[in-house]
């Protein structure tokens, strides 16, 4: 047994016709298809929800659920806000540069664009809070992973035994986080 791919990423949402549109407008994501219900399929819990469903590209499904019965949505306080977030692919580091002015000019508060070595990165939220990554693969992406699966096994064992970041690939971010070109 192997799993094919992700069928689809689900998301709460505050309110279902604003993020469709926003990520529409925002990110050119088609509205693929909508689910309502007022009891829940696999619990059979009577729960009104609206379920919809965006094109993220290459097969792949961004989903949002509003909840009008529960509580205002939350996030987890002990999760830095940095640490949950969806990323997207995008084609180069043109098409990156497009979609952050393309956010800023619309209002959005972008950060970067960090360099990762391996890929280049800019961060924003969503209306909901949610922490949206756009990528673009860097030049040297394939040799920088190679040299990456080299060491996956050897970080991930010590890092298991120390919880402390080995050094393997401290090169990834050494430019980014020393502030040197």
């Amino acid at each position: 047994m192997k799993i094919e791919q992700i069928h689809h990423v689900a998301y709460r949402c505050k309110d279902a016709k604003e993020t469709v549109e926003w990520y529409g407008k925002m990110l050119n994501m088609d509205f693929v298809l909508a689910i309502a219900e007022d009891h829940v399929p696999s619990t059979h819990e009577p729960d009104p929800y609206m379920h919809v469903f965006l094109d993220a590209g290459n097969g792949n499904v961004l989903a949002f659920f509003e909840l009008p019965t529960k509580a205002e949505m939350g996030r987890d306080p002990n999760t830095p806000i940095w640490v949950q977030h969806i990323a997207f692919r995008v084609k180069d580091r043109d098409e990156l540069i497009e979609f952050k002015e393309h956010l800023e000019k619309e209002g959005v508060e972008v950060l970067g664009v960090t360099d990762h070595s391996l890929f280049h990165s800019i961060y924003f939220f969503d209306p909901n809070g949610h922490r949206v990554e756009l990528a673009c693969p860097d030049p040297e992406e394939d040799a920088m992973l190679a040299r990456m699966d080299e060491v996956k096994w050897e970080m991930l064992n010590e890092w298991a035994k120390t919880k402390r970041a080995p050094k393997h690939a401290e090169w990834l971010h050494k430019k980014e986080l020393s502030g040197v070109e």
